[in-house]
């Protein structure tokens, strides 16, 4: 039965050929879709870190959420150390844990981002060979940069202005002192540095005082020196060393009052203490900085966007259907060319239900085969695509995932199958032997 169905399809190569391009491109578009959502969802959503607040300059929430926790944006400007250290201290009562970010520089499209060791306890960071940064113009950079752009300890690189490469390079050179393992987050993604590696190149590019888009700077040109010394990174690495030096470093940070930085991420000691959930608002309404919620604007970002992937992922069944309707005139039409052959089986001893059955198992068979034509195409899109989308955003995705809801679009696309050979399967079924016979 399965060959005689697959001969019958064969014999009609333009009609199967038009039956399956468009059952694929259907069954493909929302795979495509499918997968496509689920990866950046996921990307979004291992990125939040647990972060539940950040600060920085008035402007746009969700560019400053971009920016400080998916760095695919620019900053909304500067905010000076002054105004912000009591939500970096340490012994803040509501405040669990506090990462400064100095933004603006990047090597080759991957952002250089000053900070302290806090980041690394944000997104479970840890080094995969040499040691962490500790002085200005040292960098320890994350797995995806260190793959993509082939550094290795003790390499030398100039930092550029902004997200574009070559644009106003800085004179002073980055030295590579560690490499860290993958995490699957963001933190791949960065060069990490003190945020005086930030102040200093900016400064000795006469800079200071003139940026307006959100490079972290000095009100003052001519201390730049005054507050380098040389310091040993830990030999040690485990937790509480880290956590340690981290607060060290964040208490420096505070002294530095005459500098700005670009943000600061917020993890709170209790999330349902009255006085942390109502930071952001008292901050908004009271103080020059801006506060804005991570899960907030991306929710609302992944609601706008899921519109329109909602609108395709409807286009794309709409052309399933169609596809569903190709295939039942195709079969529909046949039935009048095959009549006498159908006669004949019967003559043979076929019964109603073998026609019904091979009638059926050819709408079935192009189901199937345009359901895996339509796999293969999305994720093989999926994984060009994914090439494009890692330069442009830098964040990795792949096309070789499989979803469970694959495997619910397959019994959909038999269900189609069914319902488009089955008013064929019953007119097949029907055939009346004398009359045909008679007529051929």
């Amino acid at each position: 039965m399965l060959k005689l169905s697959w001969k019958n399809l064969v014999n009609k190569p333009l009609n199967m050929a038009l039956s399956l391009i468009l059952f694929a491109l259907g069954v493909g578009l929302v795979s495509l879709l499918l997968n496509l959502n689920h990866q950046i969802e996921e990307n979004f959503n291992k990125n939040l870190a647990g972060v539940d607040l950040v600060l920085g300059a008035k402007g746009s929430p969700l560019q400053m959420i971009l920016c400080a926790m998916y760095h695919v944006d620019n900053p909304t400007g500067n905010i000076p150390v002054e105004k912000s250290k009591a939500f970096l201290n340490p012994k803040h009562p509501l405040i669990k844990q506090a990462v400064p970010l100095s933004l603006g520089d990047s090597y080759r499209g991957y952002r250089i981002v000053g900070t302290t060791y806090d980041i690394l306890q944000l997104y479970d960071a840890s080094l995969a060979e040499g040691q962490l940064w500790a002085n200005p113009m040292e960098a320890t950079v994350g797995a995806a940069v260190a793959d993509a752009l082939h550094l290795h300890i003790g390499d030398k690189f100039k930092s550029s202005h902004g997200l574009v490469d070559g644009i106003e390079e800085h004179e002073h050179d980055f030295k590579v002192v560690g490499i860290l393992k993958p995490t699957g987050s963001v933190i791949d993604q960065l060069v990490l540095t003190p945020s005086e590696s930030i102040w200093e190149s900016h400064e000795h590019a006469g800079s200071a005082n003139e940026d307006t888009s959100g490079v972290a700077t000095s009100h003052d040109d001519h201390d730049h020196g005054d507050h380098v010394h040389t310091k040993v990174p830990p030999t040690v690495y485990d937790s509480l060393t880290i956590r340690q030096l981290a607060e060290q470093q964040r208490l420096e940070l505070m002294e530095q009052t005459d500098k700005d930085i670009t943000a600061i991420l917020l993890k709170f000691r209790s999330r349902t203490n009255i006085q942390a959930l109502n930071m952001g608002r008292n901050i908004n309404e009271n103080t020059e900085l801006m506060a804005a919620s991570p899960p907030n604007e991306i929710a609302r970002l992944q609601t706008n966007l899921g519109l329109g992937a909602d609108t395709l992922e409807l286009l794309a069944w709409v052309i399933v259907l169609v596809s569903g309707l190709s295939i039942f005139i195709s079969l529909f039409s046949s039935l009048r060319d095959r009549r006498y052959e159908l006669a004949l089986m019967r003559v043979m001893g076929g019964s109603p239900g073998t026609l019904f059955r091979l009638i059926l198992l050819e709408g079935l068979l192009l189901a199937v085969m345009g359901y895996v034509l339509g796999i293969v195409l999305s994720h093989v899109g999926l994984g060009i695509l994914a090439g494009f989308m890692k330069n442009t955003y830098r964040y990795s995705f792949t096309g070789w995932n499989f979803l469970p809801e694959e495997g619910w679009l397959l019994v959909g696309a038999l269900v189609v199958g069914f319902v488009a050979a089955l008013i064929p399967a019953l007119q097949a079924s029907r055939t009346d032997i004398s009359e045909t016979l008679s007529r051929s």
